[in-house]
């Protein structure tokens, strides 16, 4: 079967959905696009236009188009299989999947999903969902052992020594990760620690938690469940309820919770965000779409940071703040708490970070993960430079 992966809303996503398709979220271990794999062979997304060069899209004669905000399960994907050419998947009036030749789910046969998923209404479902999601994903990749460790055999031995290992889930073990002299206690859930990552000594790690490949946990780092630290990152300080997309770092002290942060992002030494206001009033966020602030109906919620934006060390950011793309935060004070995308300022004020500049910093930035930064790249950066101008009252 040839799936296709297809976006709707996508300006209720922003500032993420800006640089890439919803298949390229991560939730959990792995991106949304990675958790289909596992269950077919063929797999792409249809992304909007400006987008296609870099995300591509395989059409057959005969596909079945599933809504990249499905977060699969083995009921639904039963539900999947079954349908037939001209057949349209509902649940409650929302387009599940629809199997057709076209893009195209109008005049077909509707057939009700009885099954239960995980869906992803609005973009703070990336972390309240997180957690079950780490479970879920754990369940796919490895095989349903009753044992407390799994992984890379020639590792366990040594990681079980230097370790304190506390509750009965299991801890999961990739190829040339490296844990030492640390506390991981998987009473509310597993652990993953992805290939060649690594968790220094004096962390103190509560699962459910997903590191992916070559990140880094630094000395003394405190991350609470539900956080998943994504490829090629560097964290430090005290991580709640938080998702790495990947390639970003906080390397050093400070707090971030109940936040989702890009490709490509650093917050620098000392930065801390709130997640909880102050009158414990539910928390609302900038929305794209209504182009206003609304409320999430969560209590903790904190910062939402779009691809390729930095802070400076000392940053402190209000609940709820959404960060933009390209964005560069710094000096004292709270930042307001929706930052339009190539920003440059703070507190005081925000001037446009010139694309130019902003090239120059990208370029320096992807060249230290030896990932070139493409005309591709720029051509994407560009378009969504000249979409959020008016955001910056630039004309």
């Amino acid at each position: 079967m040839n799936i296709i992966l297809f976006d709707n809303n996508r300006s209720d996503f922003y500032p993420l959905s800006l640089t890439r398709p919803f298949a390229d979220f991560r939730v959990g271990i792995l991106t949304i696009k990675e958790k289909w794999e596992h269950y077919f062979d063929s797999v792409s997304c249809n992304p909007i236009d400006y987008l296609s060069k870099k995300f591509n899209l395989n059409i057959e004669k005969d596909n079945i188009w599933i809504n990249s905000k499905v977060l699969p399960s083995k009921d639904v994907i039963t539900e999947i299989k079954s349908l037939r050419r001209g057949e349209v998947l509902k649940k409650e009036s929302e387009v599940i999947a629809f199997r057709n030749s076209e893009f195209s789910s109008g005049k077909l046969n509707s057939v009700e999903s009885n099954s239960e998923f995980n869906f992803i209404n609005s973009i703070t479902d990336i972390f309240t969902l997180n957690g079950d999601e780490i479970k879920s994903d754990i369940n796919n990749i490895f095989s349903k052992q009753d044992l407390e460790w799994q992984g890379d055999l020639n590792k366990l031995e040594e990681i079980k020594k230097s370790n304190i290992k506390i509750g009965k889930n299991s801890i999961y073990i990739e190829e040339g990760a490296v844990v030492q002299h640390c506390i991981l206690n998987t009473t509310n859930g597993p652990i993953y620690i992805g290939k060649n990552a690594e968790i220094m000594e004096g962390s103190m790690i509560r699962g459910p938690f997903a590191m992916c490949e070559n990140s880094v946990v630094k000395m003394g780092t405190k991350i609470y469940g539900d956080t998943t630290i994504g490829p090629y990152c560097k964290v430090g300080g005290e991580i709640n309820n938080s998702v790495f997309f990947g390639y970003s770092s906080k390397a050093h002290d400070g707090f971030l919770g109940n936040s989702i942060i890009g490709h490509w992002c650093n917050l620098g030494a000392d930065t801390n965000n709130s997640n909880l206001k102050n009158n414990y009033d539910d928390v609302k966020i900038w929305n794209y779409s209504t182009e206003s602030f609304q409320q999430t109906g969560l209590q903790f919620c904190g910062l939402i940071m779009g691809d390729h934006s930095k802070c400076g060390i000392n940053t402190m950011f209000n609940t709820g703040t959404v960060v933009g793309v390209g964005v560069n935060i710094f000096g004292s004070g709270f930042p307001r708490n929706f930052i339009p995308s190539f920003s440059w300022g703070g507190s005081s004020g925000f001037i446009i970070h010139k694309l130019e500049k902003f090239f120059s910093t990208a370029e320096k930035v992807m060249k230290r993960r030896n990932i070139s930064f493409t005309d591709i790249d720029k051509k994407i950066l560009n378009d969504v430079y000249n979409m959020t101008k008016r955001y910056r009252n630039e004309k």
